[in-house]
């Protein structure tokens, strides 16, 4: 199966709204990730074959939740191979997205990878997200710590004036069970939105305060 199959029987099916180039951009992933995995782990070699379902869908389920309005700003913590920052970056090019992560070489190949898909609304940078001084309308992530290490991370980066449909926080994509955390917890099950068995028991978690 070609990329533009696997958009189509993937993303595509759920986001049919895309426009051309945000189809290019999404078709391309399945190319470059392929390329990139082969000289550094950006994510387990045996699930290349599965990136659209497991990575890029997966990351893309926040936008099933919410539509992030024009200049939010959005920090993915322990991005990883860029997920999900460069998939949601694709989705919502009026919105900036900083990826940033601890792991040097991963850090290497995101730079790389935002680089050959020339998306304009992307940042990255090795670093801690506790080290950061900026402040971010949200906090995303995926499997990169337990919630209540996340948030003691990024407590003090979350911007108090909202502009947004949802509260200011984080949007963490996991699986159950949940950690309690001192902060309201709305948790969306992502098999509400897709039919695929992957997504049985995994959750989008927003957290924030009032």
């Amino acid at each position: 199966m070609d990329q533009l199959q696997k958009l189509d029987t993937v993303v595509s099916h759920y986001f049919p709204e895309l426009s051309p180039a945000q189809i290019t951009l999404f078709c391309r992933l399945g190319d470059i990730y392929t390329h990139w995995n082969s000289k550094l782990n950006l994510i387990s070699r045996k699930d290349i074959a599965h990136l659209y379902l497991h990575h890029i869908l997966h990351s893309l389920a926040i936008a099933q939740v919410t539509i992030f309005v024009a200049h939010t700003k959005i920090l993915d913590v322990g991005t990883g191979g860029g997920f999900p920052g460069i998939p949601l970056a694709i989705l919502f090019p009026e919105v900036h997205f900083h990826l940033v992560d601890a792991t040097a070489k991963k850090i290497e190949a995101v730079v790389a990878i935002v680089a050959a898909l020339g998306l304009k609304n992307v940042s990255v940078d090795w670093a801690r997200a506790e080290a950061l001084t900026g402040q971010y309308d949200f906090i995303v992530g995926r499997g990169v710590a337990n919630l209540l290490l996340l948030y003691s991370w990024v407590k003090d980066k979350i911007a108090e004036a909202r502009k947004n449909k949802l509260h200011n926080g984080i949007l963490y994509l996991k699986g159950a069970p949940f950690e309690p955390l001192p902060l309201v917890v709305d948790l969306y099950p992502l098999q509400r939105y897709f039919t695929q068995p992957f997504f049985k028991e995994k959750y989008l978690v927003h957290a924030y305060s009032v």
